[in-house]
């Protein structure tokens, strides 16, 4: 764990805010991308407060902390600006997309009248050839 780590210490992002939590558990957005009809409205990440590099360090214990906290945030969203559709995911490993290594589930909301409505997280993987 660093000094630098924005998720052991959320207030070194001033643009992100800490919306929820449970005990062992934050659901962090950024504010700037929090504007209706913004793609990225809604959009977070649940990170556990204790450090792990990545989601093959968490215990069973702060998977299910993260869970728990997934289904609040998800009701809270359904609420609030009301998506269509959610994706839901991880990155392990900077190969994988991971770019701040600090444990991070990324809640996405989906709408349908966003530009890439439809599309899933396997989308671009089809569309290059791949078969994932």
């Amino acid at each position: 764990m660093g000094d630098h780590c924005v998720f052991c210490y959320p207030e070194l992002d001033r643009d992100q805010r800490i919306v929820m939590s449970n005990e062992t558990c934050l659901f962090l957005q950024l504010h700037s991308a929090q504007k209706e009809g913004a793609p990225l409205n809604g959009s977070g990440v649940i990170v556990p407060k204790q450090h792990r590099d990545n989601t093959f360090d968490l215990t069973k214990e702060k998977w299910n902390d993260i869970f728990s906290l997934l289904k609040l945030v998800k009701e809270r969203l359904d609420e609030t600006v009301k998506p269509d559709g959610y994706n839901i995911g991880w990155n392990c490993g900077e190969v994988a997309g991971q770019h701040l290594f600090h444990a991070h589930l990324h809640v996405l909301p989906r709408y349908k009248d966003e530009p890439m409505a439809g599309k899933g997280i396997r989308y671009l993987f089809k569309n290059q050839g791949g078969s994932l």
